[in-house]
C-alpha cells in the first residue's frame, strides 16, 4: 500500500511507514521536499526517522531517497573530458588515508573533488588533520572548487551549502534520535552527497572490528553491499573494500602526527598499512573507471607516485591552492621537513613500556582513541574546538617482538601528565601473547566489485 496523490498529509506517510507500507516515488519526494522547504517540524521528520529504522526500506525506497536527496540541492557538472573519481570511509583511528590518496589519484590525471568530514566521539575528520597545517581553508565555493581542480586535479573540502542540504538536516536529527545506524539512511547519505559530487566512479573504505561502526564482517559487507547498489543504480561505478580497523592505521593518531605520517607516506617512506589501503584503494579506482587495465596495474602507478614524489607536489600545489603559504607548503614538503616547525606540537610527550616481553598479538584502537578523546583530540558535539596537537605514535606494530621495559607508545598531551586511569587504559590496549610465529593480517579482507561491463 503507498500514496502517490499530492494531497496526502505527513503524519499520513509517518503512519504508512509505520504500520510497514512502502513508499512511492512521489511519497519520497513529498518527504524529502518538506525536509527541504522546512514545512515540516522537526518532531515529525524524528518520527519517520524511528518508523524507517523500525520498518527499513526496501532497495527501491532507498534509491528513490538517495536520488531525492541528492536532487534536493546543486549537483556538480564537470566537463566530459575529465576523470572524476572519489572515496569515502566509514571511519576509523588513524584514517589519514585521503591526505596521499588524493594527490596520488590527481598525479594519475584524475580529478578528485574530496568532500569530507569532521571527527566525532572516537573516529577522526579528515579537516581536523588538514586545519593542523596553518593557513588551510577547508571552505571553498563550487567555483573555487572548480578551479582548483582544472588547475592542481585534486582538493579536500568540507560540504558546502549548496550540496544535499536535505542531508544535512537528516543528520542532525539522525544522531538526536538514535537512528544513525539506520542502513538506507546512511546508505543515502553517503551516496546522495557521492552522486552530488558528479563522479564516474566511487571506492567505499568500508571497515569493521573493535575500533569501527560495524564490529563483525558480515555486518559490513551487508552495508557495503547497499552503498555499491545504490552508487552504481544512480549513475556512479561503485566498489567497496571491506578493511580491518582493529589497530590504528600506520603508527600515529591525531591530527597533527598524522599530517606527519601523511607527508612521509607521500615521500614514500609510509607504514606498510598505510601504502597498502592508499594503493588497493586508489588502484582500485584507476581500475574501475577504465584508466588501468586491472587491479594489479592501478595499485602499481598509485605506488610509482608515493614513491617518484609527483603525488608529493599535488599535495603541495593543493596546499598553496587551499590557503597555506608557499614557503611553509615547501617546508612541509621537502625532505628533512622538521613537521613541527609549523605544525603545533604538544608541551609533554609521555612514553609507556611494555609491562611484559613477548610478541605484540592486538594494539586496540578504540582504547587509544578514546584516551586520545579525552586528552582533547576529538570532540563530543559538532562545533567543539579540538586540540590539534594532542596524538600518539606506537613505537611497535602487531607482531613484534617486544621486549619488558620498551618503550612501545608515546602520547603528545597538553595536559600536566596522564592520569591513573589514562596509564591503565593505555597498558589494556597492548596485548602481548608468548608466541615465536604470528603472521600480522592485511588490511584489506574482501572487494565487493561493480557491474564492470
Amino acid at each position: 500500500m503507498s500514496f502517490t496523490n499530492n494531497t496526502i498529509t505527513f503524519p499520513e506517510l509517518i503512519r504508512l511507514k509505520r504500520d510497514g507500507g512502502q513508499f512511492s516515488d512521489a511519497d519520497i519526494q513529498v518527504f524529502v521536499q518538506g525536509i527541504k522547504s522546512r514545512t515540516i517540524q522537526d518532531s515529525q521528520i524524528g518520527a519517520m526517522l524511528m518508523a524507517i529504522w523500525l520498518k527499513g526500506m526496501s532497495e527501491e525506497e532507498t534509491l528513490q531517497l538517495t536520488r531525492e536527496m541528492m536532487k534536493s540541492g546543486e549537483v556538480f557538472v564537470w566537463p566530459d573530458e575529465w576523470l572524476v573519481v572519489d572515496k569515502h570511509s566509514t571511519g576509523g583511528v588513524g584514517d589519514k588515508v585521503s591526505l596521499p590518496l588524493a594527490p596520488a589519484l590527481a598525479a594519475c590525471g584524475c580529478k578528485v573533488p574530496m568532500i569530507s568530514g569532521r571527527g566525532l566521539a572516537h573516529t577522526g575528520g579528515t579537516l581536523d588533520k588538514l586545519e593542523s597545517i596553518p593557513g588551510f581553508n577547508v571552505s571553498q565555493s563550487v567555483e573555487q572548487i572548480k578551479q582548483i581542480l582544472q588547475d592542481i586535479g585534486c582538493c579536500i573540502v568540507g560540504q558546502t551549502e549548496s550540496l544535499v542540504p536535505a542531508d544535512r538536516v537528516l543528520y542532525a536529527l539522525r544522531d538526536a534520535t538514535s537512528t544513525v545506524d539506520s542502513l538506507p539512511l546512511i546508505t543515502s547519505s553517503i551516496i546522495s552527497k557521492k552522486g552530488a559530487e558528479g563522479l564516474n566512479a566511487l571506492i567505499l573504505d568500508v571497515k569493521f572490528g573493535s575500533a569501527a561502526l560495524y564490529k563483525d564482517l558480515d555486518s559490513a559487507r551487508h552495508l557495503a553491499q547497499s552503498l555499491v547498489t545504490a552508487g552504481n543504480n544512480l549513475g556512479v561505478k561503485t566498489g567497496a573494500v571491506l578493511s580491518r580497523m582493529d589497530a590504528p592505521i600506520g603508527r600515529c593518531v591525531g591530527n597533527a602526527v598524522e599530517v606527519w605520517e601523511a607527508l612521509e607516506c607521500l615521500k614514500g617512506r609510509g607504514p606498510d598499512d598505510l601504502n597498502e589501503l592508499v594503493s588497493t584503494l586508489g588502484g582500485y579506482l584507476l581500475w574501475m573507471s577504465g584508466h588501468s587495465p586491472s587491479l594489479e596495474k592501478g595499485k602499481s602507478e598509485i605506488i610509482q607516485k608515493l614513491m617518484n614524489g609527483e603525488g608529493l607536489k599535488k599535495f603541495e600545489d593543493m596546499l598553496v591552492a587551499q590557503g597555506v603559504s608557499a614557503d611553509i607548503a615547501r617546508s612541509l614538503c621537502a625532505d628533512g621537513a622538521d613537521y613541527f616547525q609549523h605544525m603545533k606540537q604538544a608541551t609533554h610527550q609521555t612514553e609507556l613500556k611494555a609491562q611484559h616481553g613477548g610478541t605484540v598479538l592486538e594494539i586496540d584502537g578504540l582504547v587509544l582513541a578514546k584516551v586520545l578523546h579525552r586528552l582533547g583530540a576529538g570532540r563530543n558535539k559538532s562545533g567543539e574546538k579540538i586540540d590539534h596537537s594532542v596524538g600518539a605514535e606506537l613505537l611497535v606494530d602487531v607482531g613484534q617482538q617486544v621486549t619488558k621495559g620498551q618503550s612501545w607508545i608515546k602520547i603528545h598531551h597538553n595536559s600536566p601528565g596522564l592520569s591513573t586511569q589514562q596509564h591503565t587504559d593505555l597498558q589494556k590496549a597492548l596485548v602481548i601473547i608468548n608466541c615465536d610465529k604470528f603472521k600480522k593480517q592485511s588490511r584489506v579482507a574482501q572487494f565487493i566489485h561493480p557491474n564492470m561491463s
